[in-house]
C-alpha cells in the first residue's frame, strides 16, 4: 500500500509540473504567491509543490527522510543520538 500511495503522489508531483497551466486554470492564481515570489509566482510555486512531492516521496520509500530526521533532530529525542 506503501508504495501505491508513493507512485500516486510522484504522479501529482509530476503532473504539477508539467500541467502547471491546467492547475491554475481549474484551482486559480494565488495571491500570496503573486506577491511574496513575483509576476508568475503561481506558476513557480505548483512547479516548487510539485518538485518536493515527488522528492519526498523517493525519500520517504527508499527510508532515507527517517535517517535525514534523525541524524538532524536525533540530539533532540531521548535515547535518538547515535554514536
Amino acid at each position: 500500500m506503501k508504495y501505491f500511495i508513493g507512485i500516486l503522489v510522484s504522479a501529482l508531483g509530476v503532473c504539477m509540473v508539467v500541467k502547471t497551466q491546467w492547475f491554475i486554470e481549474n484551482f486559480g492564481y494565488s495571491d500570496w504567491a503573486e506577491s511574496k515570489l513575483g509576476g508568475g509566482g503561481t506558476r513557480l510555486m505548483y512547479k516548487v509543490l510539485g518538485i518536493l512531492c515527488v522528492v519526498g516521496t523517493v525519500l520517504v520509500l527508499t527510508g532515507a527522510l527517517g535517517e535525514m530526521f534523525l541524524s538532524i533532530f536525533g540530539t533532540l529525542f531521548v535515547g535518538g543520538a547515535r554514536p
